[in-house]
């Protein structure tokens, strides 16, 4: 018997999350290992009218790909790939790790070119999504190398996950809407200013952060999320039209299975024109030297999760952590703005809360702090319960 909450997931996922309605093609995409949510989402798919599809995703064949093929090979866009990013209706895709590490000895150029051969199909799918062609959400279902990763057992792991959606009240869908209200507030006052600093006090391990980022109401939309696209969610972001200044990004960065620690990025005319980092730099050089889109900031984003307070070492829980902001360099969501394209979207998580005696950091919007050691001056916004 599979657990209940994968049930509750799954109606969220089809009634709140997608909106599937008859008729629509829905494509499931997963590794086997997450066949339980699979099956909870195809039954939940069936009932609402649509035409569910599982989509078999396999970690060991994407290994054996990256180690074995050759260039043509690994560059080569799937017709099945092409299709469904064209055609599809609805997709719901699950993160369910066997090996959240298993592309760790893999030659970060081989990784680079794979991504950088896909730009087309994440500029033909966003482009779609900004234009309500397509609906998507992204989940995790729970795995014993999550857990290990998070420091958690698999039983402690999904308690974790299935809170942080909200699964745990007694209406998950009013709930997410009441997430998203507050959420709009935030968005609403946003919306007219024109550029947002990020400054976080030096230590004696680095100095600091201090990140001015051009938000031009007359081209940057901030976009309110609220478990709609991704699942659980807390965050509101917009595409930035232009970054001055460095930040120093306190927790690890996670992509493709390798884990980067320490790192520093300076930004000169929108750009990326000095990285570094304690651990993976070689890895970091090689994602942002990809393509002419990686070095340029695609998404600054202010996290409003307080539901999530510790970090997990995975990107889809710990960027909405309630006191953080992230931000992501590579390609950007054209609806909120942004129209830098790249095979790479990398986003990495810098601290703003009082924590382990290092001190908290500030948000100004034109000139006024709004949000102060990880929490909104304006009580009527997002906070702890």
């Amino acid at each position: 018997m599979r657990d209940a909450r994968l049930d509750r997931l799954a109606d969220v996922l089809v009634r709140y999350s997608t909106r599937v309605k008859p008729g629509d093609w829905v494509v499931i995409a997963s590794e086997s290992v997450g066949y339980p949510l699979v099956e909870a989402t195809f039954e939940a798919v069936l009932r609402a009218g649509g035409h569910p599809e599982w989509l078999v995703r396999s970690e060991t064949l994407d290994e054996l790909m990256l180690a074995e093929g050759s260039a043509e090979q690994i560059a080569r866009l799937s017709p099945v790939s092409e299709l469904v990013m064209d055609r599809v209706d609805v997709r719901i895709a699950f993160w369910a790790d066997v090996n959240t590490r298993f592309l760790g000895a893999i030659d970060p150029k081989r990784v680079a070119a794979r991504d950088a051969s896909r730009r087309p199909l994440r500029k033909r799918f966003m482009e779609r999504a900004a234009q309500g062609d397509v609906r998507w959400c992204g989940t995790l279902y729970p795995t014993e190398a999550a857990a290990q990763d998070a420091g958690m057992s698999l039983r402690a792991y999904a308690d974790f996950v299935f809170r942080s959606g909200l699964l745990h009240e007694a209406d998950p869908v009013a709930a997410w809407k009441a997430v998203k209200e507050r959420q709009q507030r935030v968005c609403d006052f946003l919306q007219d200013k024109k550029e947002l600093r990020f400054r976080v006090p030096a230590t004696e391990h680095h100095d600091g952060t201090d990140l001015t980022v051009n938000v031009d109401p007359s081209k940057s939309v901030w976009i309110n999320c609220a478990g709609e696209e991704n699942f659980p969610d807390g965050e509101v972001f917009t595409g930035p039209q232009g970054v001055e200044g460095h930040v120093n990004y306190t927790y690890p960065a996670v992509y493709n299975g390798n884990e980067v620690e320490g790192v520093r990025l300076a930004f000169q005319g929108g750009r990326v024109v000095d990285a570094s980092a304690r651990k993976g730099e070689a890895f970091l050089i090689e994602m942002l030297d990809q393509d002419q889109g990686a070095r340029s900031l695609g998404e600054i984003a202010i996290g409003t999760n307080y539901g999530i307070t510790e970090f997990s070492k995975n990107t889809l829980f710990d960027e909405k952590i309630g006191g953080t902001f992230h931000a992501a360099v590579g390609s950007g969501y054209p609806e909120s703005g942004s129209h830098n394209e790249s095979g790479l979207h990398w986003d990495m998580v810098c601290e703003l809360r009082e924590r382990n005696g290092e001190p908290g950091g500030t948000i100004e919007a034109d000139g006024e702090v709004f949000h102060r050691n990880g929490r909104f001056t304006d009580p009527s916004f997002p906070g702890p319960n």
